[in-house]
């Protein structure tokens, strides 16, 4: 087991209640992520009939999209019995899907597939993710519940309308302007623009091509995306590729925001009960992984080109003067003491 960089707090609690938060610490995933500052920025208003970008406040946001290794954990601690279809047989039985099951119902164990863990989960809703949410927010272990923290999803909602984000959420689903915030904007600043990819460029990436492991041709550098079907392996024209490989990151360090899979954002209002997805997937053409690549779907829909990544409350150093001196200095504490 591996210890996630998952710092969880609620602002108004004492010493008493921050130690109880963090006496569940310890994950079953380790996640990496990024800050997205600047808070209170301009929205990009230019050429799109609806703008977007602007936050009001810090937030953390996977560098990396959330793997089949990480998802396979999730399954592992709470679907022995899959009683919200949290796996898809899509994922064991298509080439491009990195995660087997075996075992019956009540005894099913989960385990990637060759050389699919450090690739993007794919095959998943918005539940799916609404649910990794809650199981984070609950402190990841066998007995965290899905249901509630970060979502409300009533009587094993799978399907419908998508709840909404509740309060005191300590890791979420993101909004179409947190999303977009750290994909396209330059930072430095408030009014500092933003590209047109997540590469940080106006122009078009060049199409990352695959080795024989799935590992994108361009490292972690350089205007590049996984798109238009050139990372062929795995017998397939056109895949999935290892997280972090396809190029260079956005301004906030976060990989893959163009290209690779797409990813569910919690757009909501002119979306009626669907939900958005950004950023493009292997197959598709440049314009789409863009700023004007906007899509709603219904959270319920999976696919071969659906994945996720979480945003999440701030780093401690963010919200700790807003606490008092006692609690914040032990929770530096804790910290400071925990396995990574």
């Amino acid at each position: 087991m591996s210890f996630a960089r998952l710092p969880r707090l609620v602002l108004s609690v004492g010493v008493a209640a921050l130690l109880g938060l963090l006496a569940v610490s310890a994950h079953a995933v380790t996640i990496d992520w990024v800050t997205v500052g600047n808070p209170g920025n301009a929205a990009d208003t230019t050429g799109l009939p609806n703008p977007a970008g602007a936050v009001a406040i810090s937030f953390r946001i996977m560098k990396f999209e959330f793997t089949n290794q990480q998802y396979t954990a999730f399954l592992n601690s709470v679907a022995k019995t899959d009683t919200y279809s949290l796996y898809q047989n899509e994922m064991g039985s298509q080439a491009r899907g990195g995660i087997a099951r075996s075992g019956t119902s009540g005894a099913y164990t989960y385990a990637v597939k060759s050389n699919m863990g450090d690739k993007p989960v794919n095959y998943v809703s918005w539940f799916d993710a609404a649910r990794v949410s809650n199981w984070l927010h609950n402190g990841a272990t066998s007995s965290s519940s899905t249901e509630t923290g970060a979502y409300t999803l009533v009587n094993g909602q799978t399907s419908g309308t998508a709840p909404a984000k509740n309060t005191g959420a300590q890791f979420y689903i993101p909004t179409e302007d947190q999303w977009y915030k750290a994909a396209y904007y330059k930072g430095s600043g408030t009014n500092a623009g933003y590209w047109n990819y997540a590469t940080q460029s106006d122009s078009a990436p060049m199409r990352v091509a695959a080795d024989s492991t799935g590992n994108g041709t361009a490292g972690s550098t350089g205007n590049f995306a996984n798109y238009n079907s050139e990372a062929n392996w795995n017998r397939q024209i056109g895949n999935v590729t290892t997280v972090g490989t396809n190029g260079g990151a956005s301004a906030y360090g976060a990989f893959d925001m163009s290209g690779n899979v797409y990813e569910w954002n919690d757009l909501t209002g002119a979306a009626g009960s669907s939900r958005g997805s950004r950023g493009g997937f292997w197959g598709i053409v440049a314009s789409e992984m863009s700023v004007s690549g906007r899509n709603t779907i219904v959270p319920s829909s999976v696919g071969h080109d659906m994945g996720f990544r979480l945003a999440a409350v701030p780093e401690p150093s963010t919200y700790c003067m807003a606490l008092a001196g006692l609690a914040c200095g032990g929770y530096s504490l804790f910290r400071r003491r925990r396995v990574r």
